[in-house]
């Protein structure tokens, strides 16, 4: 994987926790909500953990958070 995808997805994953935190919502609660397991989520938000996502988990989360998916794809943070 090549340095600038792997910082997209690094912060692809602090964007999801940036908002999941922001709502109060634990790594378990969204996962299950989104039907994935806690720990896939935790290496998705974990920023020195480069771990894909695919578009329907990402626009399953953003659905759950009620956030733009555009937001958790926002690089310019």
């Amino acid at each position: 994987m090549n340095l600038k995808r792997t910082q997209e997805y690094k912060i692809i994953g602090l964007n999801i926790a940036y908002y999941r935190k922001l709502k109060g919502i634990t790594q378990l609660q969204l996962a299950e909500a989104v039907n994935i397991s806690r720990t896939h989520l935790s290496n998705i938000e974990a920023p020195n953990i480069h771990t894909s996502i695919s578009l329907d988990t990402l626009l399953n989360i953003a659905d759950f958070l009620e956030v733009p998916a555009m937001n958790l794809l926002n690089f310019n943070r």
